[in-house]
């Protein structure tokens, strides 16, 4: 996921700088959001991970 929001931000600056700022600002702002998509899921997963490595130490002690 983190790969693509940093393809869509490198085309994005590419664009603006080529001249297309309506297409580039679309595209970092796709960027955006799949980078703050990225952070809400490793946050949940590494929640979960911790939860589930807790229950399984709990039932082999």
């Amino acid at each position: 996921m983190l790969k693509f929001a940093v393809l869509f931000l490198v085309i994005g600056l590419v664009l603006a700088l080529l001249g297309f700022g309506g297409i580039g600002g679309a595209f970092i702002g796709i960027a955006k959001i799949l980078f703050f998509i990225a952070i809400a899921l490793f946050v949940i997963f590494l929640v979960l991970g911790l939860l589930a490595g807790k229950a399984v130490k709990d039932i082999v002690d």
